[in-house]
This record gives C-alpha cells, structure tokens and sequence, in this order.
C-alpha cells in the first residue's frame, strides 16, 4: 500500500490531493473555525472517498457559513432542513447533527480552555487511543480513524508526510518546538 505522500507525488495530476497534500495537510492550525471545519470534513469523509470531500469542501464551506462555530453551534431545525437540502454537500442527518452539536461542544471548549485549540494543547500529547477515548467522550460521531486523520492533519499527530517528501520541512518548519513529541 503506498503512502499518501507517494500517491500525491505519483499523481501530479490529482489536483484535489496534491493541492491539500502541498498545502494543508499536517499543517498546524490556530483558528478554532478552522480546527472546527477540519474536523467536520473528517466527519463527513467517514464511509466515503476522501477526494469527494475535497471537491466538495466549498460547498462545505458555504453551506456551513465558513464553518463559523457560533453560527453554526445557533443552527436551528430549519438549518437542518436546509442542510438536509442541499445536494452540495453529504446530506446525512448524524454527519449534519454532528456538526451542530460539535459546535456547541467546542462553544463548551472555548468557555472552559479559552479555544479548542487550547483544549488540544492541554492534552497534548496522548496516544492515538488515548486521543480516540478523549473525542469520543467530547464529541459526537468520532471513531479512531476520525480522530487520528483530525489530529494528524492538524500536525497533533505524526504521519502527515514521509521524512524525504519536501512538503515534511515544511510542515516541521511550522510546528512549535512543543509539538514535536507527538506521539
């Protein structure tokens, strides 16, 4: 099985993959509407292809309203029946319900720890089983792969990218010195 840094490289073409690959993914993130919409994109990703969620993420991002975690967290049932609606998107009810209570849940987050990021760097590092049984208890509709694609994709965990990919300096460039025991 190849990794993901070998497929994007071997497939230049894949501008979906390579554009998320060079310049997102394993990346650090401060913002918590963008932490907010990583997860979210991982949640719908959950039984489907990657890719799709690529080319859908700006429909995502539109039908979420940038993924704002106050707005989102204030959704109401016609939002959800909006959402529900609108073939841009994964019309799911648990992935479209998730994305509100998960609102609310980092809203919690932000009051107690000052931001979700906070709340990840207070539990910073842990294992990916002891990351897995955090979410699940902070989250709705989070397993083990959710989880590990989330944190690694945010540069909590390591993995992102192979050590000779010239997207991995980059990436290690970013990260504070903290981070660096990632697990």
């Amino acid at each position: 099985m190849s990794s993901y840094c070998e497929h994007c490289n071997a497939h230049p073409e894949d501008f979906y993959n390579k554009n998320y690959h060079d310049e997102k993914y394993g990346f650090p993130l401060t913002d918590d509407n963008q932490l907010f919409e990583r997860l979210m994109l991982e949640v719908n990703q959950a039984g489907l292809s990657w890719i799709l969620i690529l080319k859908r993420a700006e429909n995502f991002h539109r039908a979420f309203d940038q993924f704002d975690v106050k707005t989102v967290a204030a959704y109401d049932e016609a939002e959800r029946a909006r959402l529900l609606n609108d073939a841009g998107i994964i019309r799911n009810k648990l992935k479209v319900n998730a994305a509100i209570v998960n609102a609310r849940r980092i809203l919690e987050l932000q009051k107690e720890y000052g931001s979700f990021k906070n709340w990840l760097d207070a539990h910073h590092p842990l294992t990916l089983a002891e990351w897995t049984k955090l979410f699940k208890k902070t989250f709705v509709f989070v397993g083990g792969e959710i989880v590990n694609e989330f944190l690694m994709s945010v540069g909590y965990l390591r993995g992102a990218h192979e050590e000779d990919c010239p997207v991995f300096q980059k990436v290690a460039a970013q990260k504070p010195k903290w981070m660096e025991s990632s697990r």
